[in-house]
């Protein structure tokens, strides 16, 4: 027992005893090109005496996990990609950098190059070369990179690949990684059980377990072990806990041999459609849509009926049983807005989620639904994971706090994250349900809603500009695009995040006597001057098809008609304000009156469906002038 407690004798003889021909070299003593005598990892140890002419020769004590493993087998055939067989003790010796290497690696420091960047330029020169059979490959140990312990660091360099050299912290890291690959090589062959693989698998259903009941993290450790020994199930389960906790559809995603079980196919297909259609949104060519390496037809349809759904957006996941239900209850909340109670509504029915399979761990199908996808955040995710699942018990983690915050103060917050063009504009109509706004204020004598824009998770849904610009449409008119929802007091509201003109003009007719024949209607709109100061604040008020009173703030001028309650009044309400905060009190204004909300999570997703409205202005008439101007952002949008 040496090298802090690490048994290099029975290391090595655990991996001669396991050792099986891979596919590979199977075929190879299949056609007479090797001997199993050639393959076979078998070499003696070298004596102490052998391994100290080594270090006199080499003028150095070499670090403690190589002597410690010369000692217990002098030499290694190891057979992967690229390095075949280290060399025994008397075979070693100094690299030298004979390819120059030195000066090209020196060539690219720059002074914020790390000290590992360095060290690592300078290697070649000190090395001790380990390798004596590779593909154009070298092991090399650096004195010059050592650790606390004595170790060097060790650099395997493929000089036919074009990369960085690959660094471990020593050669016993090397060597457990080459051990690792080794299993991980031969994890499909039938007959390649040994105690190693029964213990790995025992960690494998052990890290289910875990999981499934909300243990994620201890289940991530197991699976991160199993998966580099190449373990059935290990990599598709692992992946299902890293996508949950990060979020859906960013880089590629795949499941290992997990996707080619039908069973599976609603669960994991739609998460890698998500990631791919996102991912073909970028410059370069066309990519396939990558599967399992043995998926079936059946398999290869439903994936890509699938994919047609998640690039078209009518993608719904749709579990069966309790979960489900809770599901499709979630969605309908968050569909008009109220991502909040949607969570709640999911986070509820976790326990009753039943895995169709043995190796699915999450329903992850959740987070490609156009919908509830969003809802489900990274906090949210890690809370999915540690909630206990399909009748396992558990600790149950603290909620996530709600998202969206209360009334509409928060749309004054600096960072614009509602108003690149530093103006907004929303209609609300009490008691109407969000299907109604169509027949209240959409073009075209009422035209339904449409789905949200198709567009990566976070982006603001502005600029759709497509429907301000259709052909037909004179210049005077001014119809807003709003993103439709619900208030959890029961105000209908469509909100506009980029309206086509700064404000009100002398065409301005506002939509709210229109939309008010059942009841109540506001209309609210602002916009940001310079210091996010608002240089333009708009309320309108009706009630059975008549205005009740509006008002128009521009800087400290004040337009009014009908009696502006006191309430709302600007001159009271903004009465010893700073500039800064005029904005947020006019909004909480309107929210204390009122009792309005509006939903930002689902707004900043893009989840709501989207109404075109009649104009926001009256044609001119006879000897009126209408001028229109459109300004390039630089960012390829108009104002």
């Amino acid at each position: 027992m040496s090298d802090n407690g690490f048994d290099w004798r029975t290391f090595l003889r655990r991996w001669r005893d396991e050792w099986v021909p891979s596919e590979d070299e199977a075929m190879e003593l299949a056609e007479g090109e090797t001997t199993l005598a050639e393959l076979r990892p078998e070499e003696p140890p070298a004596s102490e005496a052998e391994v100290a002419d080594a270090e006199r020769r080499l003028g150095t004590r070499l670090p403690p996990s190589y002597r410690e493993f010369l000692l217990a087998g002098n030499g290694w055939r190891l057979h992967d990609d690229s390095v075949h067989r280290l060399g025994a003790a008397h075979e070693i010796g100094w690299f030298g950098d004979p390819f120059d290497m030195t000066p090209l690696y020196r060539s690219s420091l720059h002074e914020r190059s790390t000290e590992q960047e360095v060290l690592a330029a300078g290697m070649w020169e000190r090395a001790l070369q380990l390798e004596t059979d590779s593909d154009m490959s070298y092991v090399l140990l650096d004195p010059g990179d050592t650790d606390e312990d004595g170790e060097w660091a060790l650099y395997v360099y493929k000089g036919w690949s074009g990369e960085y050299p690959a660094r471990y912290p020593s050669f016993r890291a090397y060597m457990q990684r080459r051990y690792e690959s080794f299993h991980a090589d031969r994890a499909q062959l039938p007959d390649f059980v040994n105690d190693t693989t029964r213990a790995l698998d025992a960690d494998v259903e052990r890290a289910r377990e875990d999981a499934l009941g909300g243990r994620w993290e201890a289940a991530r450790d197991l699976l991160t072990v199993a998966r580099r020994y190449g373990r059935p199930g290990a990599w598709g389960m692992l992946q299902q806990l890293d996508t949950t906790a990060r979020g859906a559809g960013y880089g590629n995603v795949h499941f290992g041999g997990l996707v080619d079980d039908p069973r599976c196919v609603d669960d994991l297909v739609p998460v890698m459609a998500l990631a791919h259609v996102r991912d073909g949104r970028f410059p370069g060519p066309a990519r396939p849509f990558v599967l399992g390496a043995e998926t079936d037809d059946v398999v290869r349809a439903a994936a890509d009926d699938i994919l047609a759904r998640v690039r078209d957006g009518s993608y719904r996941y749709a579990p069966d049983g309790a979960f489900g239900r809770a599901v499709a209850e979630a969605r309908e909340a968050a569909r008009w807005g109220d991502t909040d109670t949607a969570w709640r509504v999911v986070r509820a029915a976790l326990p009753s989620w039943s895995p169709p399979a043995p190796g699915l761990l999450v329903p992850l199908g959740l987070l490609a639904d156009p919908v509830l996808g969003p809802v489900v955040t990274r906090e949210r995710g890690l809370e999915l994971l540690s909630t206990p699942r399909a009748g396992r018990t558990g600790p149950v983690p603290e909620p996530v706090p709600d998202l969206d915050p209360p009334g509409l103060s928060w749309l004054a917050e600096p960072q614009r994250w509602n108003a690149p063009h530093g103006s907004y504009r929303c209609l609300w109509v009490e008691g109407a349900e969000p299907e109604a706004l169509p027949g209240l204020v959409g073009q075209d004598g009422g035209a339904g809603l449409t789905a949200p824009p198709s567009r990566p998770a976070g982006w603001f849904p502005h600029d759709v500009g497509d429907a301000r610009r259709r052909d037909g449409w004179a210049l005077w008119e001014d119809r807003a695009v709003l993103a439709v929802g619900r208030t959890g007091s029961g105000w209908a509201f469509g909100f506009d995040t980029a309206p086509r003109v700064s404000g009100p003009g002398p065409l301005f007719v506002s939509p709210a006597a229109g939309a008010s024949h059942g009841g109540r209607a506001v209309v609210l709109w602002a916009r940001r001057g310079r210091g996010d100061a608002p240089v333009m604040f708009h309320l309108s008020v009706a009630e059975r098809g008549k205005e009740l009173y509006a008002y128009t703030l521009h800087g400290t001028d004040v337009e009014r008609s009908g009696p502006v309650p006191r309430a709302l009044d600007p001159e009271h309400v903004l009465r010893g304000v700073d500039d800064a905060d005029r904005e947020r009190r006019l909004l909480a204004a309107v929210q204390d009156v009122f009792g309005l909300s509006l939903p930002r999570h689902a707004l900043a997703e893009g989840i709501l469906p989207h109404l075109t409205t009649r104009s926001w202005n009256r044609a001119p008439r006879e000897g009126e002038g209408f001028t229109y101007v459109t300004v390039s952002t630089g960012r390829g949008g108009r104002r």
